[in-house]
């Protein structure tokens, strides 16, 4: 039986808008993100060297890459475009 069947999973891009949380080295541990202005936690323990004004893809809660803000915002218009997607 084929549950997922031409299902994938996605990293959205966004946009790093604070620090909420650092280690006890001042790496941060937690950012508050904005998708689109829908704000999120995203954890930064894949990705610490992740600052305020960064964009990142999201996915599943964790930062995975930190990605061009030219890149990021056209990749959110598309998927604005296509709210179906």
């Amino acid at each position: 039986m084929q549950i997922f069947k031409n299902k994938m999973c996605l990293a959205i891009p966004a946009k790093v808008i604070g620090i909420k949380k650092k280690n006890s080295k001042g790496l941060p541990l937690l950012a508050e993100v904005s998708i689109a202005g829908v704000k999120r936690e995203a954890s930064l323990q894949l990705l610490p060297t992740v600052k305020k004004g960064d964009y990142i893809l999201l996915h599943a809660g964790f930062a995975i890459q930190k990605i061009d803000p030219a890149q990021a915002k056209e990749t959110l218009a598309l998927i604005k475009k296509y709210k179906y997607l």
